[in-house]
């Protein structure tokens, strides 16, 4: 379910007092509807600049994301905007990034489809970093895939698993990726098959997003088996999250992944 979002201006006191002793006297605040994920969300300008909030009560559910990203975020700045500062106070833990310029990625204009595989051809590159809290792939797909497949979803990539538009702002020439709370141990094909199943989600068909997809090395060397066992798992995944919370957006994604899951098994 996404978060509620809380203004700034209802913040707790204390909280808005020590986030104006990082980022100087606030101008203005516009809050940031996109994303599920933070009860605060908001580009903030002050006398020093502009910065992007993002922020959870100490005591919610998903609480650790914040840890999360902020620990992520030195080993990601290729591709994403850099953390600037953290504030742990008044029962809040909030995130202050480099604001990024620029719109949320269009799945429909070639010209982002190209800069996002940029982004993820760079990102299946790039390594997980050793000693941070990072679930694995094989764990997080475990209940929705048959033993037998998990190997093929583990590896030392670093994945982002959560490629929706949303997540990507096209800015400077360059895709970059925002919201690292699902980051994840994973094989390097893996941020371009969950890619796949969002283009189907934006109105691509299987043929069209497995197309972009390619232009990843790591999918197109990815085995098929492995590809058929994620879009299967997908499929049982957000049959789940479709049944527990069936608003047209979730209904979208699920009929994504079915579309998907019957292109990758149909008869050759």
């Amino acid at each position: 379910m996404p978060t509620e979002r809380v203004p700034f201006d209802l913040l707790p006191a204390g909280l808005r007092t020590a986030i104006e002793q990082q980022a100087g006297p606030v101008l203005h605040v516009r809050t940031v509807e996109a994303g599920f994920n933070s009860a605060i969300s908001a580009r903030l300008t002050t006398e020093q600049g502009t910065v992007f909030l993002k922020g959870l009560p100490a005591d919610h559910p998903r609480i650790a994301t914040q840890a999360r990203e902020a620990a992520i975020n030195p080993h990601v700045t290729h591709v994403s905007p850099r953390l600037k500062w953290r504030v742990q106070t008044a029962g809040w833990d909030v995130l202050a990034f480099e604001a990024i310029d620029g719109p949320h990625a269009d799945y429909n204009d070639r010209d982002d489809l190209v800069r996002i595989a940029d982004t993820l051809t760079r990102l299946s590159q790039t390594r997980a970093p050793d000693g941070l809290d990072l679930r694995h792939a094989e764990q997080r797909l475990a209940a929705y895939a048959p033993a037998a497949a998990l190997p093929y979803f583990a590896g030392d990539a670093l994945a982002h698993t959560d490629p929706n538009p949303s997540n990507i702002l096209i800015s400077g020439g360059r895709a970059v990726l925002v919201d690292w709370a699902w980051a994840t141990r994973a094989a390097p094909w893996l941020d371009a098959a969950y890619w796949t199943l969002w283009l189907i989600a934006d109105g691509h068909t299987p043929e069209t997003a497995e197309h972009w997809a390619a232009r990843i090395p790591a999918f197109r060397t990815a085995p098929a088996v492995g590809v058929n066992a994620f879009a299967s798992a997908n499929e049982q995944l957000w049959s789940g999250i479709a049944a527990d919370d069936p608003d047209p957006w979730t209904q979208r994604v699920h009929a994504a992944a079915k579309q998907w899951t019957a292109h990758r098994t149909r008869p050759s």
